[in-house]
């Protein structure tokens, strides 16, 4: 099995919610009262199927094989205007960035986005009401209650999208996993071809005096990513929650310019709204050249902050992080 294949950002699962308990026919009877009026109690609420945002998940893949979720049904009312006890909800835990959505439209039902944010999936059918909620003038003995309303089952999507402040963009080979790696905890994998990087990896940079922010290494972007060619379709929607766009291009690539304007016109195809995000750009790999070629590179680039790194070497990095910083911040 390939190494990452435990990272799993998308399932659909098949949910049903409990059913409500009936309300209870009753009528009240003792020694003393042996014809008492009814007391027949409420049914109990139906179990929802809920969605819990866990910050220590980072995939779903704990639902890949899980296809089945369900709730369970409220108890019925009884006499004594006892009500019955409610279903019991299913509490699903998802990783923070998780989208559910309907699987049949697609239409998005909601985000889980913080820690220990609760939002119900399927709701549970509300319990029926017992005889005695019909009691009237005119009615002292009612014969009837209510059933108890059924529950909602279907198909559903959940969709990760991870929560990053800083989404690396750049193509395969670019050196983003080696970045990740010298400057966070993260263990990448990293070779020497393309589409090293099948899942996105994610690490926590530190910056000076305790501070930290959050980087995304997103799978590298090919021409043509957002017709799905390579595996651009799949990874371009994680580039979505990120505040702000590093954008990677290496020292040794035949135009700069160029390849910048090919990875914004990638983003673009896919989703516009992606370049109202903050970019910056580092040149990597720039060990490889000299005053005079660095200089020369200058003349032609793009109109974003830029900063000449080098992974390998370790220069450049602590500029590069106050750069990030600055942008995060303003």
């Amino acid at each position: 099995m390939m190494a990452g294949s435990n990272f799993v950002d998308y399932v659909k699962v098949f949910c049903r919610s409990g059913n409500g308990g009936s309300g209870s026919v009753h009528f009240h009877r003792d020694r003393l009262n042996p014809r008492g009026g009814p007391d027949g109690g409420d049914g109990g609420g139906g179990g929802h199927v809920i969605l819990t945002g866990n910050k220590q998940l980072w995939t779903l893949l704990h639902l890949k094989y899980r296809k089945h979720v369900f709730a369970k049904k409220g108890n019925n009312g009884a006499g004594a205007l006892k009500t019955g006890a409610d279903g019991k909800d299913a509490v699903v835990e998802v990783p923070l960035g998780t989208v559910a959505k309907k699987a049949d439209s697609e239409e998005i039902l909601f985000e889980i986005t913080e820690h220990q944010q609760s939002k119900i999936l399927a709701a549970g059918g509300q319990g029926g009401l017992g005889n005695a909620n019909f009691k009237s003038a005119t009615n002292r003995t009612p014969r009837y209650a209510q059933p108890g309303e059924p529950g909602t089952e279907g198909w559903y999507i959940l969709e990760l999208k991870i929560l990053a402040d800083v989404g690396l963009v750049g193509f395969p080979n670019a050196g983003k996993s080696t970045l990740l790696s010298v400057v966070s905890a993260a263990k990448p994998k990293i070779a020497d071809y393309p589409f090293t990087t099948l899942v996105p990896n994610l690490g926590i940079v530190s910056y000076r005096d305790d501070k930290s922010f959050v980087m995304a290494d997103i799978p590298g972007i090919i021409e043509g990513a957002h017709e799905g060619k390579g595996l651009g379709m799949r990874f371009l929607r994680h580039i979505e929650r990120n505040s702000l766009l590093l954008f990677m291009v290496p020292a040794d690539s035949n135009n700069i310019h160029e390849e910048y304007k090919i990875l914004v016109s990638e983003l673009n195809e896919y989703n516009p709204e992606l370049l109202d995000k903050k970019r910056i750009m580092a040149i990597t790999k720039s060990d490889m050249l000299d005053e005079e070629l660095t200089q020369e590179i200058k003349q032609d680039l793009p109109d974003i902050p830029c900063v000449f790194i080098s992974s390998i070497e370790q220069t450049g990095l602590v500029k590069l992080k106050d750069v990030i910083w600055r942008e995060l911040n303003e």
